[in-house]
């Protein structure tokens, strides 16, 4: 198993990166990849994007079925399709940066970006264009890394917590889905990828059930500056590491 699984530290690492990235997720909408994408990348980057991608399709599901009855259904078709375009193209480019030293580097980028958007995006409206175009962007940078929430938290900023979270977390589970299903066409899914998120993906359950409690009383405002920091922080590293 020493082939597919790292070793007991980088798991540990690894499996509490997950357990904070799906509490933020449940709580907000965003933040698995933003936390779990680069500590992957310090700790285990042999199993990017594929591990990542596998536990966060569960972390999408799991929120969203906690919230589904706020869920916006008209304002889906418009983002699915956004998100499955802007999967084609990330898969293309992963085929040639994956398994390569610019891969980390690319990460430490791409989170940077998000956490920009996060903090200093404009305030955009809800459009069928501006759906499809916020689906295509976060189509691409979920599908390289596992991040793709910030371009449709954009959107829905000013949208109420419940639905906001709701909304985002049917579109973060779709987005996984299709991302995943463009790196298995590509040939970056491997049993290593599987079998690694088989071991992680049991905290994202229990991390769900664990928080519902917090759901009703924790401002969306009062968890975003610890996740955009440790984002930040671990961004900086790989970006460091790589241009090293």
């Amino acid at each position: 198993m020493t082939d597919f699984l790292p070793g007991l530290g980088p798991w540990l690492v690894c499996l509490a990166a997950v357990i904070l990235g799906t509490a933020i997720q449940r709580l907000t909408g965003q933040g698995y990849g933003m936390v779990a994408a680069p500590v992957v990348a310090l700790a285990a980057p042999k199993y990017l994007p594929g591990s990542v991608l596998l536990v966060g399709l569960c972390v999408g599901a799991g929120a969203f079925w906690a919230n589904r009855s706020a869920v916006v259904v008209q304002d889906l078709p418009w983002g699915f399709a956004g998100r499955a375009f802007g999967a084609a193209i990330a898969a293309w480019i992963a085929a040639r940066v994956v398994g390569t030293p610019a891969l980390p580097l690319v990460i430490g980028i791409v989170v940077w970006i998000a956490v920009l958007l996060s903090v200093a995006g404009p305030a955009l409206p809800i459009r069928g264009r501006t759906l499809f175009a916020a689906g295509t962007t976060a189509g691409i940078m979920g599908t390289l890394t596992g991040i793709g929430a910030p371009p449709m938290a954009l959107l829905y900023a000013s949208v109420e917590a419940r639905r906001s979270a709701a909304t985002q977390n049917v579109f973060f589970a779709f987005g996984m889905t299709v991302s995943i299903g463009a790196l298995a066409f590509v040939g970056l899914i491997g049993a290593r990828h599987v079998i690694f998120a088989a071991a992680l993906a049991p905290s994202v359950p229990l991390t769900i059930w664990a928080v519902r409690p917090l759901a009703v009383r924790v401002a969306r405002r009062s968890i975003r500056p610890v996740a955009l920091g440790l984002a930040a922080v671990a961004a900086t590293v790989l970006i460091l590491r790589g241009l090293g």
